[in-house]
């Protein structure tokens, strides 16, 4: 989430022509990854993990730059993810600013409703002694992520890629001032906005959901026991998640005009506004962060691959964070491409060729229709007026909360770990 406040990390060590960074040359490398946020990152160690360290891998991103404590957004990091972070190396070194979340309620009202009744509860482990999810701080998590890259050998480059072209065994890449740099397979993990993929030719499904998520952190006098909250209201989702000490992140959906009125809002009128909606469960609860407004909407590319080329997170789907997925669904894609291209490099074949990307694209498409088609409706079902409708979503939670089989398996679900998972996702490295 957004804010004030900055996190409590030192500042990246790669920022202008530092030594850190490796211009990149006309040399042929096995990957070339364009975009340096959690998922470019991650990809990039885990193939470090499978290719060996002899493989040749640069990451090309203007954004390596700045300073990483610019982002003071939390995520929710699933068991899934989570398993694919320790198995990289980074887990350990973000561990003491994550927070598990130890269980989770859903209410549904309205916001001037004196009474939220609890709908459906879960408890947050997916077995003994591991949560479903951890929120970590986005600044600490791409901190150690830079780190690990850095000591792995992964070249670095603050610099973007303004065009390529597929040829023959390879891709030429035109990044900065500099002239082409080759390599076998190029990946795009530019965000919903890609280059790439709008260079590539390749188009996308989407619409905006005309509304606008605020998110921030909160201090509150007691604590949170590590539970998580999603408050249904007509204008969309109220969640509270917890972070370490006596402080929560909120995710907060409204219509456009009105996230950018309350972003706005003088401190007093935002308090009052908050508080309408957090309850006063906690005692006392104040803002530690300046609120922020971000557009949501779906996006999904109609193919996840191109030739010598692989989308991987927000450049392949965008969805809405009612479920906490977004990052998550990025890191799936990570581990399904990694061991795609590591299976398919040890048995000598070309890892980046159509075969082995078509398989990367199977094994995670269905799957992220799946998650963007339920976030979709479920963002649909909850955030409206209606009574009728409200009436019979309540009664299916109702039911819900008293099948405990059926509970499990939404808690795996959300944890990531239903479905043909790659290794990386099951704690096994490549």
């Amino acid at each position: 989430m957004t804010g004030l406040n900055e996190p409590d990390v030192a500042p990246s060590p790669y920022t202008g022509e530092s030594a850190g960074f490796v211009r990149p040359d006309a040399e042929r490398w096995d990957v070339a990854i364009v975009g340096g946020g959690l998922a470019g990152l991650s990809l990039a160690l885990a193939l470090r993990q499978g290719l060996g360290a002899d493989a040749r891998i640069i990451l090309f991103d203007p954004a390596l730059a700045r300073p990483v404590i610019d982002d003071e957004r939390c995520s929710a990091i699933a068991a899934g993810a989570r398993r694919l972070l320790t198995t990289i190396g980074v887990w350990d070194k973000v561990g003491a600013a994550a927070e598990p979340i130890r269980s989770m309620v859903v209410t549904d009202s309205r916001t001037k409703d004196v009474a939220r009744p609890v709908f459906l509860t879960f408890d947050g482990e997916v077995q003994p002694g591991e949560a479903f999810a951890h929120m970590v701080p986005n600044a600490v998590l791409q901190q150690a992520l830079i780190e690990a890259a850095a000591a792995a050998g992964i070249a670095l480059t603050p610099e973007g890629v303004s065009a390529f072209t597929p040829e023959g065994q390879g891709v030429s890449l035109t990044a900065g001032d500099g002239g082409p740099v080759r390599a076998q397979l190029l990946v795009a993990c530019d965000g919903a906005r890609s280059r790439l993929r709008a260079m590539a030719g390749i188009d996308t499904v989407s619409w905006a959901y005309g509304q606008s998520a605020l998110t921030f952190t909160v201090e509150h006098e007691r604590p949170h026991e590590g539970r998580a909250e999603e408050h249904f209201l007509p204008a969309g989702p109220f969640a509270t998640l917890p972070l370490p000490g006596n402080r929560s992140s909120i995710v907060w959906a409204e219509r456009n005009a009105d996230a950018e009125r309350l972003a706005h809002l003088p401190a007093l009128l935002f308090q009052d506004e908050l508080e309408q909606r957090f309850g006063h469960k906690l005692g006392w609860v104040k803002p530690v962060t300046r609120p922020r407004a971000y557009p949501l909407g779906f996006s999904m590319a109609r193919s996840f691959i191109g030739e010598r080329l692989a989308l991987v997170g927000d450049a392949a789907h965008l969805i809405h964070p009612i479920a906490g997925q977004g990052l998550n669904m990025g890191l799936r894609d990570v581990a399904a491409l990694a061991e795609a291209v590591t299976d398919a490099a040890r048995v000598g074949l070309d890892f980046a060729s159509p075969q082995v990307l078509e398989r990367y694209q199977r094994w995670r498409r269905f799957d992220t229709l799946a998650m963007g088609v339920a976030t979709d409706s479920l963002n649909r079902l909850f955030s409206n007026h209606s009574d009728a409708l409200r009436a019979l979503r309540d009664v299916g939670l109702g039911l819900v909360d008293r099948l405990p089989r059926l509970k499990g398996l939404f808690i795996r679900d959300a944890a990531g770990l239903t479905g043909a998972l790659p290794k990386l996702l099951r704690g096994e490295a490549l």
